[in-house]
């Protein structure tokens, strides 16, 4: 078994309180079933419910990792930002930050989601998996070192970061990031390093919408390293493959990371309904093998994917089947049940020639 996945039960413990899909609950809008909260368990708990059902769990080496430690923690986040969650965790929970509620424990429950980033990453980097792919609830990409968001109460991949830096697993770090949103947290962190490239790939104005603009390359030490692909919204499967081809993995070759980690979200999914960019199944399965075959080529195949966003309960567990089925090379296959439908939906060619021209200018911009 090469492929690990790490899980815990806890992260689907993890709860949110009324958010009603992220409309207001006033005037003619009524509260929403169960609460409403796009950020739910299910689509993470159906995804291992799924790899359970096919039989794909048994060609995985499944295991847990333990919770990130405050040392850990300290090494991204600010003290009195961890005292203020842990705090608040222990009063009943609350919410600490824009669009980030948590209920008894979320502390404990985020910290075990970091720490299955943090086990992951370890495991590839000291050759005891080939690869490896984090189920992390909360997610973690929208949080900075102080400021959490986006239902990302802690920064999981840039903890897991720093800590395999700290133990000399790894000198260079590549994060391509393919939810749909921008992955503010890891690159703020980030932004002045050389030693950490930053991608993005999102759907532009979605969140957060003064976010991710092409413009922002890092600073200082960090000139360069850190690349926002913003895609406008319904751009399709062909422009994702597009844009991986064109930028994505042109820039990871040229930087040579000891390992690629992607923050693996599945929003872009055609039904998700956070946001509009008509990414399919194949889509997710494609760029999944297009990152392993880098990574064959350039860091001995070391890849690790943390679970982001994606927040289609039905839709998300065969993306993340699809996924796992390309890192572990297995023959098991759970079919896309709407892949017909979707791929008539995607965009025609008059879009599909707009987004390549987008594609195109930021490539000749970045000189590759």
């Amino acid at each position: 078994m090469n492929t690990g996945f790490f899980w815990d039960e806890s992260c689907f413990w993890h709860g949110g309180g009324n958010y009603a899909s992220m409309m207001p609950v006033a005037g003619l809008v009524q509260p929403m079933v169960n609460g409403g909260l796009p950020e739910s368990p299910e689509s993470k708990r159906r995804l291992k419910n799924l790899l359970d059902m096919t039989g794909l769990s048994k060609e995985l080496a499944m295991q847990g990792a333990p919770r990130a430690s405050r040392e850990d923690l300290l090494r991204v986040h600010p003290a009195a930002f961890i005292d203020q969650f842990k705090a608040m965790s222990d009063a009943g929970g609350g919410e600490i930050g824009l669009r980030c509620p948590f209920g008894p424990g979320g502390f404990e429950i985020a910290a075990q989601s970091a720490g299955l980033a943090m086990g992951a990453l370890e495991a590839v980097l000291n050759g005891e998996l080939k690869n490896a792919y984090s189920l992390s609830r909360p997610p973690g990409h929208h949080c900075t070192r102080d400021e959490p968001m986006g239902f990302c109460l802690l920064a999981n991949i840039s903890i897991a970061i720093e800590a395999a830096l700290a133990k000399g697993l790894a000198k260079r770090v590549a994060v391509l990031d393919w939810d749909v949103h921008h992955g503010n947290g890891t690159e703020a962190i980030f932004y002045d390093r050389a030693d950490v490239l930053t991608i993005s790939m999102h759907q532009e104005n979605n969140f957060p919408v003064d976010k991710g603009a092409f413009e922002d390359r890092g600073e200082g030490a960090g000139e360069g390293f850190n690349v926002n692909v913003s895609l406008p919204g319904g751009a399709g499967h062909a422009s994702y493959l597009e844009a991986m081809d064109q930028i994505a993995l042109p820039q990871i070759r040229a930087f040579k990371p000891d390992v690629i980690i992607v923050a693996c979200g599945y929003d872009a999914a055609l039904i998700d309904p956070l946001a509009r960019m008509m990414a399919t199944v194949d889509t997710f399965r494609q760029m999944t093998r297009q990152v392993m075959a880098l990574a064959d080529e350039i860091c001995d195949g070391r890849v690790v994917m943390v679970h982001e966003g994606g927040y289609s309960e039905v839709y998300v567990p065969f993306c993340g089947h699809a996924v796992l089925q390309e890192m572990s090379g297995s023959d098991i296959d759970a079919p896309d049940p709407m892949a017909a439908l979707y791929e008539k939906r995607q965009p025609g060619e008059a879009h599909q020639r707009f987004v390549s021209g987008e594609i195109a200018k930021m490539r000749d911009a970045l000189d590759l």
